[in-house]
């Protein structure tokens, strides 16, 4: 059991498949394969079950993440406070599609530029794990899109609030309505991300309330493909604007007068304020403090 095999362990765990292990980690699935059979093997418990293609963590192998997260933070920290660079250090963080596409790759090159010798590192996970994720040690610092929410045990800070549109086709039957209400979209297809989306939600309960049934709900992983199949007439989506800007301004699709009550989310950086908190962890959130709003 040394700090490589933890890595593994912690991204495979994280993605909970080898092969996205192994592109992330840079090396072959077989390596990954072996290193967690070792690893088994050593502690004597099985760490993962194997569902046909699928993986999913045992018990003990929850238990021992959270051992194996805080050994590798441990680490990052020893190595750091030997470093010859005063501005150096490891920043870990997660997120959601959403604010990784469309508003974070910018401010990351500037930061590399402004920083060279911090080592930035996403963290990939599900979105209904990122708090948890914060709160353990896993990530230093989550991004996330929600609707206001209190919190006893984290530091949330809002950066900046996101505008919910209404989007279509430019041929779609609605497209040159003067307003559109709950009530106008009954039978239509409404393409929404998964279970969990803070703005789904928020529109959902928009529908409930005004007793409005659309023709069928289609549920999807990512923004860029409920863009795509809006852009080709399957149906209207809730997007936030960022994520549509470009296809707004190219006519690709059209933002829908909802007259219906506005969507409220915000982009929150949310962080353990009880985790020693480094150079790295500062200088990142204080970049995007400055960068994101």
């Amino acid at each position: 059991m040394d700090v490589r095999t933890l890595s593994t362990f912690s991204v495979a765990a994280r993605t909970l498949s080898f092969t996205n292990a192994a592109v992330t980690l840079g090396c072959a699935q077989s390596s990954v394969t072996a290193q967690m059979k070792s690893l088994e093997e050593d502690l004597g418990s099985p760490l993962f079950n194997r569902v046909g293609n699928r993986l999913e963590l045992t018990e003990p192998g929850q238990r021992f993440l959270i051992y194996a997260e805080r050994i590798l933070a441990l680490t990052r920290e020893a190595k750091a406070s030997v470093h010859d660079q005063a501005e150096s250090g490891t920043i870990r963080f997660t997120a959601p599609e959403t604010i990784c596409t469309y508003l974070l790759p910018p401010l990351l090159k500037t930061f590399k530029v402004k920083y060279p010798h911090v080592r930035v590192q996403f963290m990939p996970g599900f979105v209904r794990d990122f708090k948890r994720n914060v709160l353990e040690g896993a990530a230093d610092l989550a991004f996330v899109l929600e609707e206001p929410f209190p919190s006893k045990v984290l530091a949330v800070e809002k950066l900046r609030d996101e505008q919910i549109l209404i989007v279509a086709s430019p041929g779609h039957r609605l497209a040159s309505a003067g307003s559109v209400s709950a009530q106008d979209i009954m039978g239509e297809e409404v393409l929404l991300k998964a279970l969990g989306c803070s703005y789904r939600n928020q529109f959902e309960r928009q529908l409930i309330a005004a007793g409005a049934h659309p023709g069928s709900f289609l549920e999807f992983q990512g923004v860029e493909t409920i863009k795509r199949c809006v852009e080709v007439g399957l149906g209207i989506a809730p997007l936030p604007r960022i994520a549509v800007e470009a296809e707004l301004r190219s006519g690709q699709l059209v933002a829908l007068p909802w007259e219906g009550q506005e969507i409220h989310i915000s982009t929150y950086a949310v962080w353990n304020p009880e985790r020693l908190v480094g150079f790295a962890e500062k200088a990142f959130l204080r970049h995007v403090r400055e960068g994101i709003a």
